[in-house]
Parts: C-alpha cells; structure tokens; sequence
C-alpha cells in the first residue's frame, strides 16, 4: 500500500505528487482526517509515541471502530 497526501479542490481530489498510474485506472482510496484531532486519543494510549508511530495508531484506532 502506498499513502499519498492530496489536496481536495473544486470537488476533486488532486495528489500532491505525481502518480505512476495509467489513463482511466481506477484505485481505492481512504479518507483520514486529520491526525491533530486525535492528539488526545494518541497522547493517552501512547504518551512516548512519535509522529513515525501516529499511522500504526490511528489504524488501531479506527479498526476498533472508535472513529
């Protein structure tokens, strides 16, 4: 899996880097806000945490269906 930041204008997502897709492939994408909000959560589950860790624990938290 490969995470690509994006920008969302006029009503379309638009990456911030370029893509290695073909004209017309279709992709799945996931939509996470933003990490910020859940400083809290993270800070209380992991207090040493760095921001290297912050995806791995924004998963746990999504997959137990907190967001």
């Amino acid at each position: 899996m490969r995470v690509v930041r994006a920008r969302y204008e006029g009503g379309v997502l638009k990456p911030l880097e370029p893509l290695d897709l073909k004209e017309g492939e279709e992709v799945e994408i996931g939509i996470r806000g933003e990490a910020r909000a859940l400083f809290g959560v993270i800070r209380r589950r992991r207090p040493d945490a760095d921001f290297e860790e912050l995806d791995k624990v924004i998963e746990e938290i999504e997959s137990e269906g907190v967001l």
